[in-house]
Formats: structure tokens, C-alpha cells, sequence
């Protein structure tokens, strides 16, 4: 239970030991004061614990850094100070209070705990084992520093003893483990229930996401056999814009120029590309551009986009719950978001039947509604949207089905992760119309790859078409944009000659 603590301003509440000492022959009051010199641990009133007189004190926040190597001697001791943590203190009560006071309380007990068992460690390693305590607790455990992060797009638990991370295109392993498999599936229930979700073992799979967007993918036992594998696809914290894609290099600035006027003038827009392709965060980059008096609603699996304008609206499919009942797909998302009076639908991915749906949207008023589709290059992407259009059971003849693309579809704009691990956009295409059966296209910007350097970076460049004025021209002119769209394409052009 909780009580006051003398000699602490009588303001802050801690909990106290409840019947025996964390120890059977050592009681609280007999603790030793000072612990032998020789094990490096820190004295009471000093770095291990601090002072009752004195003011609290919080800890200097710390750069975030990969995590070294650990041997089993430390989880050893984590694993006994974590139990008799559990032991001693009541969670019902620590949950009523703020997250930073919560997590000082924690460190109080644990630095208590640590004097007690006379635990033979340095300060930093007792820095390192508050630290991980606190985030077993209160976070998301040994994931919590590599979520600080802001260099990891992906991070990969297979199991509870392997964690990979991608950092600047390429995969590694890291040092970081879990107590065990259990620990690893408390982690998944603690991160999918704060969207109302749940993983076990009667609902093995589970799609989620972190409060800052991340996307998360669980996989349970005993579907996985080595134990719960947990995939997060991290956003970054600073929104990426498209100024900071040509930094990059995704695109050249006459293409970003262009992409700009085709998010500004509502031209229909599918974004195409391969996973890990960086499909979302193009999509992310483009909405950027709609006017902020547009009413915008999102349809996603789980919502990932983060749009900035203040008028938007976002929805979220449901899974089934254990009956098998109450399950809200996508293509119901997109239904019912048309009574709503969108100006804009966004349909974060389109998976399926849904797209249709997407496809009468784009023809019925909603001009500028985006989607992204998995798909390798412009052309397999139209192929695709034929093939999700039949998935869905609609016998209407082939002719009509491209028919209704055309009429649709206005750009696809394709992404792709490169061999060395850099991302690009390697196509801007416009759909054009029909020829007889035959879907007619054209490209506006492609990127040629022109070799690598010793390093094994891949060296290309975006290059203009040659075309000086696209189907999208009288659009642009409808917006007064296409003195800026012309001087786009021809600086382009002339970066390409």
C-alpha cells in the first residue's frame, strides 16, 4: 500500500514494503548503510538512494544509444530485483499516478531493493538496471531505446533472445533480449490493447500501432514457434515533407515541383510500391499539399497517416471479435465515408474489394482521393487494381473494368527500395486513356540508375520525358498552377539534356 514519507516535503507518496523484507534475513531498518567498498555499489544518501532531506531530483535526460552487450549475470540480478519489486509494490496504486512520478517511485524501491541484496554493481550499471526496470514497468521493456531512436525504420523481435533493427536501408542484429518469452507476450498485449485490440493464443495475429503512428504486426504462439515475433515499422518524429525527400534524393526538385501541383490541383492519386518502399510516408508527404479548408477522410487498417490540416477525419477498420461478429472492413469504411461529405478520401492501402469502391469515389466528385497499392511498376499497379476489382466478385466485362480505371486513376506515382537500401521514386505516370482494350500511360519522370560508387551506393539521376505538357495541364490551368507547372518541366528538361 501507499503512505507518506517523512522528511520528503510530506508531498510525495511511495510505496511501502508490504510484510517481509525483500529478503528473509535482512528487515528494512537492518539494511547496512554503507555496503562494502569493494562491490562498487553506490551508499545510502548518496547515488543509490537519495537523500529524505532533500529535494527530488530528475534524472538529466540521455541521448539515446545502442544498448551494449549483457551478460547472463546481469539478467540474473534484473530478474531478482524485478521480483521483489513485484513483490513490494502495489501496481493498483501506481497506476493512479503521473508517468514521471510513477517511474521515481520505482527507482526509490528499486534503489532500496539494490542496498538490501547488496548487489555487487557499478553506478552505471545501476543507472542501466533502474532504466530497464522502470521501462518494464511502466513502457514497452528493452524496445524502449531502440524507439528513442530516430535512425531505426524497422525494428524485428523473433522470439525473445534475437532483435533486429533496419538502420540506413540494412538489417542488424542488436544485443538486446527479453527476460523471456513470457515477458515478450506481455509487451504485445500491453502495446495492442491500447488500440482496443488483443493477441492470445485463440487471436494468434494482430495488427496495431504506437501512439506516434508506427505501425505494429504481432504474431503469437503457437502460430510462431519460437515465440511471439513483433514487428514495428517506426515513423520518424519529425514529419517528413518533400524538401526533405530531395535532400534524400528520392527525387530531384523540378519532381518534387510537380508532385507538389498534382497534390494542389486534386488530381486522383495512387501510390505504388513494394514493401518498405516508403508508400505511406510519400502519402504522408503529398497530403501536405491539400488546401487546409478541405474536408479529408482517411480509411485505414490502422491509422498511420498524420496529416496536418484541421479539418480531417479518420476512420479505422475492426477485427472480429471471439463470437466471430462485429467486424468492419475497409470496403464499409470507404461505403459509409462517402455519406459523410468528404472533399478528399484517403484509403491509407488498399488491400481488396475496397478499391472499387476507391475507384467510384474518384469518379463521383471526390477529385484528389489518394491510395496506395503494393505493386512493382506502374503497369503491374493497373493490373493489380483489375485483379482486387475481380477478388471482389464483380462480373463486369474487362473493357469496362479498365474503362472505369481510366476514368479514375489520373497519376500513380511509384516507389521502391533500392539494392543498397535507399528509397526513390522511380516513376511519375499518368493514365492517359484507351487504345481498343489496352490501357495507355505516360511517363512524366523516371529515374535511371547510372552505376555505384565504391561504397556500393547506387548513383542515379530523375530525368524528365520530354513531355512539355500533360493530361493534368487543364486541371493545372483550372488552378491557376500551370505557369508553375511549365517552368517545373522545363527546368527538368533542361537538367536532362
Amino acid at each position: 500500500m501507499f503512505g507518506k514519507r517523512g522528511g520528503d516535503g510530506g508531498n510525495r507518496t511511495v510505496p511501502e514494503f508490504r510484510g517481509a523484507a525483500p529478503t528473509s534475513s535482512t528487515a528494512v531498518a537492518e539494511r547496512p548503510a554503507s555496503p562494502t567498498p569493494s562491490t562498487g555499489a553506490p551508499r545510502q544518501g548518496e547515488a543509490g538512494r537519495r537523500n529524505l532531506d532533500s529535494p527530488p531530483m530528475v534524472a538529466e535526460p540521455k541521448k539515446p544509444a545502442a544498448p551494449r552487450e549483457r551478460g547472463e549475470s546481469y539478467y540474473d540480478t534484473k530478474s531478482q530485483v524485478f521480483s521483489a519489486l513485484i513483490d513490494t509494490i502495489d501496481l493498483s496504486q501506481l497506476a493512479k499516478l503521473e508517468p514521471d512520478n510513477a517511474r521515481e517511485e520505482i527507482r526509490d524501491i528499486v534503489n532500496d531493493i539494490i542496498a538490501i541484496k547488496n548487489f555487487a554493481m557499478t553506478i552505471s550499471e545501476q543507472e542501466e538496471l533502474l532504466e530497464d526496470i522502470c521501462n518494464d514497468v511502466l513502457g514497452y521493456g528493452p524496445l524502449e531505446p531502440l524507439l528513442a531512436r530516430d535512425d531505426i525504420a524497422d525494428i524485428m523481435v523473433n522470439g525473445s533472445k534475437n532483435v533486429y533493427i533496419e538502420v540506413a536501408g540494412k538489417v542488424e542484429q542488436t544485443g538486446i533480449r527479453f527476460r523471456d518469452n513470457q515477458q515478450l507476450l506481455n509487451i504485445c498485449q500491453r502495446i495492442v490493447s491500447q488500440v482496443g485490440r488483443r493477441v492470445d493464443e485463440s487471436s494468434p495475429i494482430c495488427d496495431a500501432r504506437l501512439p506516434d503512428g508506427s505501425r505494429v504486426n504481432v504474431i503469437a504462439p503457437p502460430l510462431a514457434i519460437d515465440g511471439a515475433a513483433l514487428t514495428i515499422r517506426k515513423f520518424k518524429k519529425d514529419k517528413l515533407t518533400l524538401d526533405q525527400l530531395v535532400r534524400f534524393g528520392a527525387i530531384s526538385p523540378e519532381g518534387a515541383e510537380v508532385l507538389k501541383i498534382i497534390g494542389r490541383v486534386r488530381c486522383n492519386v495512387v501510390i505504388s510500391g513494394g514493401t518498405g518502399s516508403g508508400k505511406t510516408t510519400l502519402l504522408n508527404c503529398l497530403t501536405n499539399y491539400i488546401d487546409r479548408d478541405e474536408r479529408i477522410i482517411t480509411c485505414e487498417d490502422s491509422a498511420e497517416l498524420q496529416l496536418q490540416q484541421p479539418h480531417v477525419v479518420r476512420l479505422e477498420t475492426r477485427p472480429p471479435n471471439l463470437e466471430g461478429e462485429g467486424q468492419i472492413t475497409m470496403t464499409d469504411l470507404v461505403k459509409n465515408c462517402l455519406r459523410m461529405r468528404p472533399e478528399r478520401i484517403i484509403v491509407g492501402e488498399v488491400r481488396g474489394p475496397e478499391v472499387f469502391d476507391l475507384l467510384q469515389a474518384m469518379n463521383t466528385g471526390h477529385d484528389g482521393s489518394m491510395g496506395t497499392i503494393h505493386s512493382n511498376s506502374p503497369r503491374e499497379c493497373l493490373n493489380r487494381i483489375e485483379s482486387m476489382i475481380a477478388m471482389g466478385g464483380f462480373t463486369l466485362p474487362q473493357k469496362t473494368v479498365r474503362e472505369i480505371i481510366v476514368g479514375s486513376v489520373d497519376i500513380i506515382i511509384q516507389a521502391a527500395r533500392l539494392r543498397d537500401g535507399s528509397r526513390r521514386i522511380t516513376h511519375v505516370t499518368e493514365v492517359l486513356g484507351m487504345e481498343g482494350d489496352v490501357i495507355i500511360t505516360q511517363d512524366l519522370v523516371l529515374y535511371n540508375i547510372m552505376g555505384e560508387d565504391p561504397q556500393g551506393k547506387l548513383i542515379g539521376k530523375h530525368v524528365s520525358t520530354g513531355v512539355g505538357r500533360p493530361r493534368f495541364w487543364d486541371r493545372a490551368r483550372y488552378y491557376n498552377e500551370e505557369a508553375r507547372l511549365a517552368t517545373a518541366l522545363e527546368s527538368m528538361e533542361k537538367q536532362a539534356g
